[in-house]
């Protein structure tokens, strides 16, 4: 789940539209999963893309740089945990992962389009389904479980989404 995760978060620099910007996760594994996804985000270089083999490059443009510091630097003001990133050299933001993140951040309100990855635990399942369809925005979600008829039914009707994609 990590690795997806890192994936969706960060391709692109997550400035695409159905980058992952919210990581539900069930508390009983949420500081786990958050250990795997930093270290997976920390081995990526961030650079020119023509300088070398890099995993992440510049940001479009400094409005947009401005707007991502923007969100994480409110998001952690509000009680979010900056567990790694969250600092642009120029036009080129970090892979960046916040934790503890509640309604009313900007990192769970806002849609990011950066590389950004906003870890919100979960007490269950009824739990996760009500965060991930408190988003005005629901173009596409994912689930990862152990149960792929648990996720076939959560895709099939109880997440409100364009799309949803299982394991």
């Amino acid at each position: 789940a990590s690795s997806a995760g890192a994936f969706g978060s960060f391709l692109h620099q997550g400035q695409i539209c159905m980058a992952t910007s919210r990581h539900l996760v069930h508390e009983a594994v949420v500081d786990d999963y958050v250990q795997a996804l930093v270290a997976r985000a920390e081995r990526l270089p961030v650079g020119d893309p023509a300088s070398g083999q890099v995993a992440l490059g510049p940001i479009i443009n400094q409005r947009q740089v401005d707007r991502i510091q923007r969100i994480v630097d409110e998001s952690v003001a509000a009680g979010a945990t900056l567990v790694t990133g969250g600092r642009a050299e120029g036009l080129f933001y970090p892979p960046t992962v916040l934790s503890d993140v509640h309604p009313g951040m900007p990192a769970y309100d806002e849609e990011l389009f950066g590389p950004v990855a906003a870890v919100i635990a979960a007490k269950d399942v009824d739990d996760a389904v009500r965060i991930a369809n408190d988003s005005e925005f629901g173009l596409g979600d994912g689930v990862f479980t152990r149960d792929l008829s648990l996720g076939e039914r959560l895709a099939a009707g109880r997440i409100d989404a364009g799309s949803v994609f299982v394991n």
